[in-house]
């Protein structure tokens, strides 16, 4: 858990959980730990949880649920219901792979807010995330549904040289038209990457990436 965060739910001094274990093997991803070893990792037990969020009322005003990937987890519902029960605004990070977990969520009124990582243009998908006979069609649907949903949400990208090309830029744009919000983070190196010896693109060629989107969604940004 990190306690305090400015940075991981858009306008709120937040809390992130971090549930462990992934069903992608992005060879970029920083959380390698989280996600190959997450019996590696200190656990953070309900009965520290949810005093502690009880005690940071009204100073905390969400919770970001994130991960490894949290759709993964069976009692995410019951987890995400209770913090909203407290009086907390929920996020949710997600890589869309699950859109029946996410379907519940959202008619339940779980969450309020949803981030969903779009590893690449559908073509290339399976490649990026480290499962070659991947069907984007679930991808998809979780974009749908999200769109449609009516809850604050954006979609982003983590972008590597050797992953991402201007024409893969332009047809996840397609894919989601007409978004909100979609947000190109770069690719960083750290010592937690799954598969180091990924490049990031410079600032000005991380625009021209963006650039290319914004035929299909208005608002693109490059974070950070």
């Amino acid at each position: 858990m990190n306690k305090t965060t400015l940075l991981d739910y858009p306008g709120h001094v937040a809390a992130a959980v971090f549930l462990g274990g992934c069903n992608f093997r992005c060879p970029f991803c920083q959380n390698g730990d989280l996600v190959l070893r997450p019996e590696s990792q200190a656990a953070v037990r309900e009965e520290e949880l949810f005093p502690f969020l009880e005690k940071r009322k009204g100073i905390l005003s969400g919770v970001c649920i994130t991960g490894g990937e949290p759709t993964m987890e069976k009692d995410l519902g019951r987890l995400a219901g209770r913090i909203k029960e407290m009086g907390y605004l929920v996020k949710l990070d997600t890589n869309g792979s699950r859109p029946e977990i996410i379907e519940g969520l959202l008619k339940n009124g779980w969450v309020d807010y949803i981030a969903m990582d779009i590893k690449n243009s559908m073509e290339r998908y399976g490649e990026t995330v480290g499962l070659r006979n991947l069907d984007p069609g679930r991808i998809r649907e979780s974009m749908n549904l999200i769109m449609k949903s009516g809850i604050d949400y954006e979609f982003r990208t983590t972008i590597a040289k050797e992953l991402h090309r201007k024409e893969d830029m332009e047809s996840i744009g397609r894919e989601i038209k007409g978004a909100k919000a979609y947000f190109l983070q770069s690719y960083q190196e750290s010592p937690g990457v799954i598969m180091p010896g990924f490049h990031a693109y410079n600032r000005a060629e991380m625009e021209g990436l963006a650039a290319a989107v914004r035929p299909f969604v208005p608002d693109v940004q490059v974070r950070g």
